[in-house]
């Protein structure tokens, strides 16, 4: 990395200024790839985990599993205990192993209570979630005498992030966009009909339990990138958003992945911006956040906007006028 960075003293405007001129060069061939700066990083990364995120995410928000979804960004951490004492090592094929571990077993235990035990579906969500994530506490902290596990793994750093964070959340980009292409027609009709899915020979409960394992990878993924506050904003926040502006599926997924690239793009040039003339090193993932969650407010507004629109009393009189001309 190069120790100088462009981007310092710049304002919010300027950072993009610089942004530009430096993409510009890193497609004439004037800059490599070790020329990459601390908030190109950041760039990129968090633009890789926005794309995955909204990949996943977008499913997760229509089928109404967004409460499972924050189980899961709790419950990887026993995940990546297990994974990391068996193989003393962190790589992107542990990680992935670690995911489909957490998410089999989470969903598959949550399935289990919910339609087996009979118990409600908010409360197996509950017992699960509270019971292995304190199993991963107590493994961490049982194991933190003789094993090294960085406080960063579980919190997340954005604004400590390195050329090696790319390769991982590019390569959980990557399997999301592959299986996102793969089982595009079995996610969207066990989506929006499940039984008409089993009519056609496609399980409902199978496409459950591998949205909840790439759910898992994606959380794993950026879990020591960006830390579990920043997964679940990418994961719920973009997807939501877009459910408000449209109501196609494609349209709502390229929507998802553009917001979520827009607020890791305008978040990292406010974080700048604030400390350049402020002088305050604030948190990029909490500024992240909060764009996205005015993303949402701005949306909402849109939405209540056209709603009050549509049902206007004098829309509502020519529709009854309308009605009553056909009746006629």
């Amino acid at each position: 990395m190069s120790y100088f960075n462009p981007y310092s003293d710049t304002s919010f405007f300027g950072f993009f200024a610089v942004l530009g001129i430096r993409f510009w060069g890193f497609l004439t061939g004037k800059l490599v790839w070790s020329d990459l700066v601390s908030d190109e990083i950041q760039l990129i990364v968090l633009g890789c985990v926005a794309l995955g995120a909204a990949l996943v995410g977008v499913f997760l928000v229509l089928r109404r599993m967004t409460m499972l979804a924050n189980a899961l960004s709790h419950t990887i951490l026993l995940g990546i205990v297990v994974a990391y004492l068996l193989s003393q090592t962190m790589t992107v094929s542990i990680l992935i192993l670690a995911a489909l571990m957490t998410g089999f077993l989470t969903t598959f235990l949550t399935t289990f209570f919910n339609r087996v035990i009979k118990l409600q579906e908010d409360a197996s969500i509950g017992l699960i979630f509270s019971t292995l994530f304190a199993l991963g506490i107590v493994l961490l902290t049982f194991f933190s005498r003789n094993v090294h596990l960085g406080t960063e793994l579980v919190m997340g750093n954005a604004d400590a992030l390195q050329k090696g964070d790319i390769s991982i959340v590019s390569a959980v980009l990557g399997i999301n966009l592959v299986l996102g292409l793969l089982f595009y027609y079995g996610y969207k009709i066990t989506t929006f009909d499940p039984f008409l899915a089993k009519a056609f020979g496609f399980s409902p409960l199978a496409f459950n339990y591998l949205l909840m394992m790439q759910t898992s990878a994606t959380a794993i993924g950026s879990f020591k990138a960006v830390g579990v506050l920043m997964v679940l904003a990418f994961l719920v926040l973009p997807p939501l958003t877009a459910r408000l502006l449209t109501h196609r599926l494609h349209h709502m997924m390229i929507i998802a992945a553009a917001i979520g690239v827009a607020g890791a793009m305008i978040g990292v040039a406010l974080s700048r911006h604030i400390l350049t003339f402020c002088g305050v090193g604030l948190s990029t993932a909490g500024i992240v956040v909060i764009v996205l969650g005015c993303f949402y407010g701005v949306s909402m507004l849109i939405d209540f906007s056209r709603r009050s629109r549509y049902d206007s009393p004098i829309i509502i009189i020519n529709r009854q006028n309308e009605t009553d001309c056909s009746s006629r």
